[in-house]
């Protein structure tokens, strides 16, 4: 029919960022919007933790860490928002300090809780995975274990699970080691 066009029932970047704020995270899986859940206090008390650890490890490489609520914009209808990531010092340099990252990081880190864990370890994992996330770490606080995953044939395949009494270290983030128990209060 003529002047008759498919209406995209997905939600592009640029359509989510002009949504009103409504005080909630959006993360898009191919332009279906899912709400990220606020996360409880021993999950934010990991996170604190872990962003002290990193932050030691930014200024001897000159990376950048950043928390949640960050974009990371995979393409126009994956955009994603892990707890934490970690951009090497090259990548630190293609960042713009005033918009969402345009790229994918150096590590990327989930904590883990009752609501999301099934996304994380799904979803989120295989699309990371797709668009080259050299390394992926779930930091469950339940077992207090550290799970490292690293990109091998265009999948992330688990390196290694790391509890407190271990130290893990980082293939993507030469010179990162950690002692797990940093991580746990």
């Amino acid at each position: 029919m003529a002047g008759m066009r498919a209406v995209d029932p997905r939600v592009s970047f640029a359509e989510l960022s002009a949504w009103p704020d409504d005080g909630r995270r959006y993360e898009l899986y191919g332009g279906e919007p899912i709400v990220v859940p606020a996360p409880n206090l021993r999950h934010q008390r990991v996170v604190v933790a872990l962003v002290e650890v990193l932050v030691e490890y930014e200024r001897r490489s000159g990376g950048c860490v950043v928390t949640a609520p960050f974009d990371i914009v995979l393409s126009d209808y994956d955009v994603l928002q892990p707890d934490v990531v970690f951009f090497g010092a090259t990548k630190r340099a293609q960042l713009d300090p005033l918009e969402a990252a345009h790229l994918v990081p150096d590590v990327a880190v989930e904590v883990l809780s009752r609501s999301t864990e099934a996304r994380d370890r799904g979803r989120k994992m295989a699309l990371l995975a797709r668009y080259g996330l050299p390394e992926y770490w779930l930091i469950d606080p339940t077992p207090s274990t550290l799970e490292i995953y690293v990109l091998r044939n265009g999948a992330l395949i688990l390196s290694g699970v790391f509890s407190p009494g271990e130290r893990a270290e980082s293939a993507a983030l030469p010179g990162l080691g950690i002692t797990v128990e940093r991580l746990f209060d």
